[in-house]
């Protein structure tokens, strides 16, 4: 069996186990098998959901199935088989042996994915260390990649079926480094957090299943160029920007990693770093691609997540952080599906309809953001010295300055009295402001 490389032609395998619970029907997780794969450049050959009544511990396949899959993989000249399904370490081998071909995973083919998408130094150390979690109980690969500094820590452009032992030591010494190594950049990430927020500006996660239109959303509010493509998982790393809002001068709006069902539990700890940004923000913002069929079903599997995250209450599924959704691909339904989804989100502010490709209805989600972080603004009644310009233009700039009269006269001069509609986080800022000049 040799290497397999970009371009290679697969078929794609959606096992649907008897008596076993799905989040997602078997064609929709079929078609969501084929987005991976096209993810990272495959060519499917074919796609076939195969129904599984009894697994079979050596192959989870039965005989005759295993016969089909060979037969069909000869006919489309398919030298991949993806399983989209977890597969023990013994029935990847004896799939591969009967097969003659390399066979992947679900939990492989994501893996394979994020080490070629993960930009950051943090993104690449999660994907390797999930990698060597992963694979530390497959003994058929070859594990010279660990001698290099980044990259071929995958399966379809790797050192290939070399089939020799591995060095069970040098993975765990190597993952105790990374370990340790994640473990600084993680303490490196809550030291930013807690400096946000001591600035304090509000921060917006922008969360959502994959390709739900995330980056197109973070793009268009922030008019950066992170990518955005119509693939799965095409933003990894957590992207944050500064943006501007009506009734707030600055908000910091943070783009991250999408979530999807069945993630490899690997990727689950691995990845939880990156999605710690979303408990510490003002402002949850759920992207949601309204034109999937599947939009339910994915909006359970986020919703899941957060619960995960302690975002959620476990029991009754409230937040303690405001969480809005933005139902995005407006432009992809039809007039009918829009006359359906408009009478279900009518009189709810926590639903908004929009474009992030077009623009449409994102003026409304902007205001109805806006609204949000404001609305814990309260009155103050400040007493400053009239010299105090300085502090007078912040208020000015920061917050809603109801009035600003003559205050008297005070010890030191003339005062002004200042009447001032804040934040709680923004009254915080000020304070600090003061007492560094005073």
């Amino acid at each position: 069996m040799g290497e397999v490389s970009r371009g290679a032609r697969a078929i794609v395998i959606c096992p649907d186990i008897k008596r076993q619970a799905y989040d997602l029907d078997a064609e929709s997780r079929l078609e969501e098998a084929c987005g991976l794969a096209l993810a990272i450049g495959i060519v499917v050959a074919d796609a076939v959901v195969i129904p599984v009544r009894d697994v079979k511990p050596n192959t989870l396949f039965g005989e005759g199935q295993v016969v089909n899959i060979d037969t069909q993989a000869t006919l489309e000249e398919a030298e991949l088989i993806i399983v989209d399904g977890a597969l023990s370490p013994i029935q990847q081998r004896n799939l591969e042996e009967k097969l003659k071909r390399k066979v992947i995973d679900r939990t492989g083919l994501i893996l394979e994915i994020f080490g070629e998408r993960a930009a950051t130094a943090e993104g690449r150390l999660q994907v390797e260390l999930a990698h060597l979690d992963y694979q530390q109980s497959r003994l058929v690969r070859s594990w010279t990649h660990l001698e290099r500094q980044r990259g071929g820590f995958g399966f379809l452009g790797g050192p290939g079926e070399t089939q020799i032992e591995a060095d069970r030591r040098m993975i765990r010494q190597r993952m105790s480094r990374l370990r340790k190594e994640l473990e600084q950049v993680r303490q490196t990430r809550a030291l930013h957090r807690a400096r946000r927020g001591r600035a304090p500006w509000p921060v917006i996660a922008l969360v959502g299943y994959t390709n739900a239109g995330k980056s197109t959303l973070f793009n268009r509010l922030t008019g950066a160029e992170v990518m955005a493509e119509d693939l799965l998982f095409a933003t990894l790393d957590p992207t944050m920007r500064a943006i501007r809002l009506p009734g707030v001068e600055k908000a910091i709006l943070s783009d991250t990693v999408g979530f999807i069902s069945d993630l490899p539990t690997q990727l689950v700890a691995a990845f939880r770093a990156t999605l710690e940004e979303v408990t510490a923000a003002d402002i949850i913002v759920h992207v949601r691609d309204m034109a999937n069929p599947a939009a339910a079903a994915q909006k359970s599997q986020v919703l899941g997540v957060l619960a995960d995250l302690g975002v959620l209450d476990q029991e009754d599924g409230t937040s303690e952080i405001p969480i809005i959704e933005a139902w995005n691909k407006w432009d992809l339904l039809g007039s009918e599906s829009k006359t359906e989804l408009s009478e279900l989100a009518a009189g709810n502010r926590d639903i908004l309809p929009l474009s992030a490709e077009t623009g449409e209805g994102v003026e409304e989600f902007v205001a109805e953001v806006d609204r949000l972080l404001t609305a814990e603004a309260v009155s103050y009644d400040l007493i400053l010295p009239a010299s105090a310009g300085q502090k007078i233009a912040w208020l000015y700039a920061h917050g809603h300055v109801l009035s600003e009269t003559d205050g008297g006269e005070g010890a030191d001069g003339p005062l002004r009295a200042v009447s001032v509609r804040l934040t709680p986080k923004e009254f915080g800022r000020f304070e600090s402001l003061s007492a560094q000049s005073s």
